[in-house]
């Protein structure tokens, strides 16, 4: 296709006109007009109304063409990026919370088995402890016998006997049941000694001279709440509760 410069369109649209124009200025006999018309051919012929079109152009449209067209994938590819980074935060966010719950579930179960240990340990050293104040304590055969005993006698012994965390207790009991006179009758039931045993005679089992002997009857008393109630507080808390035990 061969191309025509614009500078050439309008020189030979230019001269046309003036033709035309010259023929009718001397048709009519107008020379005025003619003149104008030679005016507006050299004006026209003199004047550049636009540059001619490089052999280039073409190409240039296309690579502002390219430019566009990169200038959109890149923007594309910028919009890829950030959703792909934000899929990749997101995924790492859940990866993060996951951890944390999993180190917080692992911390509460370690510190459950820790306090179960412990709980268990501090058991077993209180029975330790329990049994290590049992075994110190007197037994009643180590009491010498006497005719009669006062009050602050039987307690004395008791104490003895009794395990130190025990004490208060069994001395409750026997405050309610005997005010720890060691050779009280119930008239009516004959519940005897200091812990009203039901017959007295079941307090032969620790001893023969348990009418007359407040150790033979503590003995057999802290027995009976070991082996029913598992401590004298624990029989203390029974009784508590039903005025007996």
């Amino acid at each position: 296709m061969s191309r025509i410069s614009v500078r050439g369109f309008a020189v030979a649209s230019a001269t046309a006109v003036t033709t035309v124009g010259a023929v009718v200025g001397v048709a009519t006999g107008n020379a005025a007009q003619a003149t104008s018309d030679d005016n507006f051919e050299a004006t026209a012929a003199d004047s550049t109304l636009l540059a001619d079109i490089p052999a280039g152009a073409q190409a240039q449209v296309q690579v502002a063409s390219l430019a566009e067209q990169a200038d959109v994938q890149a923007a594309a590819a910028d919009a890829t990026a950030r959703k792909d980074a934000e899929e990749a935060a997101r995924l790492k966010a859940a990866q993060d919370a996951e951890a944390k719950k999993k180190a917080a579930d692992e911390k509460a179960e370690r510190e459950k088995k820790e306090r179960e240990e412990r709980e268990a340990r501090e058991a077993r050293e209180k029975a330790e402890a329990e049994r290590a104040s049992r075994d110190a304590v007197r037994d009643a055969s180590s009491f010498a016998a006497q005719g009669s005993y006062s009050v602050s006698e039987v307690k004395a012994m008791a104490r003895q006997m009794i395990p130190a965390a025990q004490f208060q207790c069994f001395s409750n009991i026997v405050d309610h049941e005997s005010s720890w006179n060691y050779r009280a009758q119930n008239p009516s039931s004959g519940a005897y000694g200091l812990v009203q045993a039901l017959p007295g005679s079941k307090m032969s089992s620790a001893g023969a001279d348990w009418q007359t002997n407040p150790a033979t009857q503590i003995k057999w008393g802290l027995s009976y709440m070991n082996g029913r109630y598992g401590s004298p507080c624990g029989a203390w808390s029974f009784w508590q509760a039903n005025r007996w035990y």
